[in-house]
């Protein structure tokens, strides 16, 4: 029998559940003397929303961190901004957008703690342009076995780099200072491209991205000959106060989304397969403009779409999903097309199927973009030839020089992880200095052996 203070987890996959004994502790707590003490391990926990088991230590603790959610500083005049680690990009966006400013990266939903956000070095529509988000990080308050330690890229690169990316293994990090983009409005102007198959929407993006801030591609992952890869294209930018008319003039910067519904815990497995997940894309393919220049979109639906569904893993049914996303370097691009003909001559249904562009990596020893295309897939479990077919994904990105996401991936190898990662001992060695013992650690460190 669970005591009360036990919880069974998953990632938001809902794979792999462990139970995990929750901690609720202040900020300012003895951290030397409370992580020592945790000889089970430890793991930092915010929303819960890496898709994999990252955020679990089956047998050991895990802290809740959302309940440190202050605003410790802001300067307008800079955007500046410090903030304790269980605050969401939800509550930064509520708050800051009516002064003009916006998170500088967000990844598909903006239910994710400023911890998660360094930890996972989360990325989103705007990284060929600017980076991840902890580009943008100025500093990092981080708990250790041996104290709390601020962290600054340039006063301290080894930790901070391993910190960023780094799946909360060096410590709990516990607030940090980054800057904020100023923005007119919280509405974005948008332009669409109906496109017809993968080469024509890599095409466009590869000769046009540079033209926008925020650049993504929906993608049918299971249209096949000379539909391959065929897309539904939405670029644009935060949208100038000269940009609006009409209603959208009312509060221009206005930010109160809400989540309509909440999907119940219903569903059977196996509601999403080829079948459903094809009439779907259909739909959505059809339902899509050809082109359309300029359009008027809101914030929140043209970033975070999903989050007017609470709860919508839940759709998957009992069984979950497996999220899997990599990036392969440019003039790797047959890796990106042969990937979606596998998927489509196997009928594996990919519910969310998106193809963004990359920029220049960082300094992150365990950070995943790297210059180049990544594609992300929703494959719901219960296939047999499933696992075989992530096995085959694998091959052909190592084969490539790419990797996979550690904030997604759910059954990568200790070996294949070497090959991914190539800075994985630079990441240990620091491990090995800073948390020796591995008081910090999660059900993830543990499978790939970290």
């Amino acid at each position: 029998m669970a005591s009360e203070n036990t919880r069974i987890l998953t990632g938001w996959g809902r794979t792999a559940p462990g139970m995990s004994s929750k901690l609720e502790l202040p900020i300012n707590s003895d951290w030397p003397a409370m992580l020592k003490a945790l000889s089970s391990g430890v793991v930092a926990r915010g929303l819960g929303r890496s898709y994999n088991d990252a955020a679990q230590l089956s047998g050991g603790s895990f802290i809740d961190t959302t309940i440190w959610n202050h605003v410790l500083h802001f300067d307008p005049a800079t955007g500046i901004l410090k903030i304790e680690a269980g605050a969401s990009l939800d509550q930064i966006m509520r708050e800051f957008s009516g002064a003009g400013f916006f998170v500088p990266v967000t990844p598909g939903t903006r239910q994710v703690t400023i911890g998660g956000a360094i930890a996972c070095d989360v990325h989103g529509k705007n990284h060929h342009k600017d980076g991840s988000f902890t580009d943008h990080v100025l500093s990092i308050d981080l708990a250790t076995p041996n104290g709390v330690i601020t962290l600054k890229k340039d006063d301290s690169p080894e930790l901070f780099n391993a910190t960023c990316g780094g799946m909360g293994l060096t410590g709990v990090i516990l607030s940090a200072e980054l800057r904020l983009l100023p923005i007119e409005s919280s509405y974005v102007k948008v332009d669409t491209d109906r496109t017809n198959n993968i080469d024509e929407v890599m095409s466009l993006m590869e000769d046009e991205d540079h033209k926008y801030r925020y650049s993504v591609a929906w993608v049918d992952s299971l249209a096949r000959g000379s539909s391959l890869g065929r897309a539904v294209l939405t670029r644009g930018d935060h949208a100038s106060i000269d940009d609006l008319d009409g209603q959208h003039l009312k509060a221009p910067l206005e930010f109160k989304p809400k989540t309509i519904i909440s999907a119940p815990d219903i569903f059977p497995s196996g509601i999403l397969n080829s079948l459903t997940i094809k009439a779907f894309n259909e739909l959505w393919y059809r339902k899509s403009p050809k082109k359309e220049v300029g359009a008027i979109h809101h914030a929140a639906s043209f970033f975070h779409p999903l989050d007017i569904v609470g709860k919508w893993n839940r759709i998957y049914g009992p069984k979950g999903f497996v999220q899997y996303q990599y990036v392969v370097p440019f003039g790797k691009e047959e890796v990106v097309k042969d990937s979606l003909e596998l998927l489509a001559r196997n009928r594996a249904g990919s519910f969310l199927t998106v193809l963004k562009r990359f920029g220049r990596a960082n300094g992150g020893l365990m950070s995943f973009p790297m210059e180049g295309w990544t594609l992300a897939l929703d494959l719901p479990v219960g296939s047999a030839g499933l696992p075989a077919l992530f096995d085959r994904l694998d091959e052909m990105v190592i084969e490539a020089g790419g990797r996979v996401y550690l904030a997604k991936d759910a059954r990568v190898s200790k070996n294949h992880l070497r090959l991914m990662y190539p800075r994985l001992d630079e990441f240990r060695q620091i491990l090995d200095s800073i948390n020796p013992l591995r008081t910090l650690q999660s059900d993830l460190s543990r499978r790939l052996g970290i």
